[in-house]
């Protein structure tokens, strides 16, 4: 063998090296920028998560946790104002809301679930009105 064949032959190597080392280096960057897309998305889970625990947090620490959220407090707000009850569909015009069957059923399972926590009281079918509290 002759100094030409292997200068040929470590050019021709070289060459090939170089390219492989080219493909691994384009792998690299696609697997760099996906590497920071889940990353990315893993960042903005843990973010939802803390934002969750935080509200869930303070929904359940309220003076009445069960029914702390607006709809239940507009409720309690509407049959405040109106000691001698009312029914699910008067409530839902009090509250701005269409009297369309959906929402008098709606609202009525919510009045319901007041009722079975001793937050109302339904001593006339249908009627809601505020429990007494109990001293």
């Amino acid at each position: 063998m002759n100094l030409t064949t292997v200068l040929d032959l470590i050019t021709h190597r070289e060459t090939t090296a170089g390219q492989q080392a080219d493909r691994l280096r384009e792998q690299i960057a696609t697997l760099t920028a996906e590497l920071g897309r889940v990353d990315s998305e893993l960042a903005a889970l843990a973010t939802t998560r803390t934002t969750l625990r935080a509200l869930a947090a303070a929904e359940f620490t309220a003076d009445d946790p069960t029914f702390a959220s607006t709809p239940y407090q507009q409720i309690l707000e509407v049959l405040a104002a109106a000691p001698a009850g009312m029914r699910a569909k008067g409530i839902c015009l009090a509250l701005g809301v269409e009297p369309s069957p959906k929402h008098v059923e709606g609202t009525r399972a919510k009045l319901k679930r007041m009722v079975n926590r001793q937050v109302l009281t339904e001593d006339e079918p249908g009627v809601f009105t505020l429990a007494q509290k109990r001293t």
